[in-house]
């Protein structure tokens, strides 16, 4: 479960506006005003959500700004304008920052309640169909990577999340670096041969792993252009490279592992129920990628049902505040309808 908040208001909120949902992820922030009968009232897009760099109270300045233009696109005043805040927070890994999170959104007097969760489940949410219970496994990959599940009684499995210090590999980032760190080798004779000593380099237009090292160190190429090397690397796999091969690889091992462990948590590892990838790694649908996921999480999850999520995350927190308020399939579908 996520984390709520509520507090009595006097008077009442917009009696149209029943949800204001937030997806808010490291690089962008998405907002949508919901009806109660799952229209959508306002949208609108702000800046990346990252209270580690930047602290609590200026990362939800920032929700702030997009929920400003989603009301006023909705025609709605700012305050008190829904019903229920459901937030759906990159960042949000343990409890106590969900806690912490929902405090301090909740402060901003946006709702009348406010649940605050890690933005894999508006992943697992948008993944279900319209309608359905949320009952289900995702696991994302994108920047990071994170895997959630959760069944209609409320309860969930998940992972901190936060790193190797949490015991996570792959992610975007961790595969540029894993590439990063096999060319290094191969060009200096630690390791073995690879064309990632090429391709990887050849991508900023340069000849060489030393002269790549040279620039991520100096700062010519900034670090964070790293997850451009992550599609090198899958098209270094697919003409034929060992080495970029047995990393990808390793990523389909551990999005299955996730996959398997959260199931297990949740006693469906025989039951037939959706497991949803999501996130920019997956959703590309890297074919190798893609039949080793399948081959390995038959064998673990035979009647696990694999889908991927292209559906806009904020979709998913709006259906989980539809389904915080109680409202009916029809206003589902019709929240459905419009990101279809």
């Amino acid at each position: 479960m996520g984390v709520s908040v509520a507090v009595s208001t006097a008077g009442g909120t917009v009696g149209r506006a029943s949800v204001l949902a937030v997806d808010a992820g490291n690089s962008k922030t998405d907002v949508a005003v919901i009806g109660a009968d799952g229209s959508v009232l306002g949208t609108a897009r702000g800046g990346g959500f990252q209270p580690p760099v930047v602290g609590i109270d200026a990362a939800v300045d920032v929700l702030a700004a997009a929920v400003a233009e989603a009301a006023s696109a909705a025609g709605l005043p700012q305050r008190d304008l829904v019903g229920h805040v459901s937030a759906c927070l990159a960042n949000a890994d343990l409890p106590v920052e969900e806690r912490e999170l929902a405090e301090a959104v909740q402060a901003r007097g946006w709702g009348r309640t406010t649940e605050v969760r890690n933005d894999t489940f508006a992943i697992l949410r948008a993944g279900l169909p319209s309608g359905a219970e949320p009952r289900g496994v995702a696991v994302v990959c994108g920047a990071g990577i994170n895997c959630v599940g959760m069944l209609p009684d409320g309860r969930t499995a998940r992972f901190p999340a936060i790193g190797r210090i949490s015991g996570d590999w792959g992610g975007g980032s961790g595969l540029a670096e894993e590439a990063l760190w096999f060319a290094a080798r191969a060009e200096d004779g630690r390791g073995e041969p690879t064309e990632l000593v090429r391709t990887l380099p050849g991508h900023f237009g340069l000849g060489s792993m030393y002269e790549l090292i040279e620039a991520l160190h100096l700062g010519h190429i900034p670090f964070t252009r790293r997850h451009e090397l992550t599609p090198v690397l899958f098209a270094t796999s697919a003409a034929g490279d060992a080495v970029a091969h047995s990393v990808v690889d390793r990523l389909a091992e551990e999005v299955v592992v996730l996959a398997a462990v959260a199931l297990g948590k949740l006693g469906l590892l025989d039951e037939e129920v959706p497991v949803l990838l999501g996130g920019s790694v997956l959703a590309a649908r890297h074919p190798q990628l893609d039949d080793r996921i399948a081959e390995l999480l038959a064998a673990r999850a035979p009647k696990a049902v694999i889908g991927v999520v292209t559906a806009p995350p904020v979709l998913g927190a709006a259906l989980l505040g539809l389904d915080q308020v109680g409202a009916g399939a029809e206003a589902h579908a019709r929240l459905g309808a419009h990101y279809a």
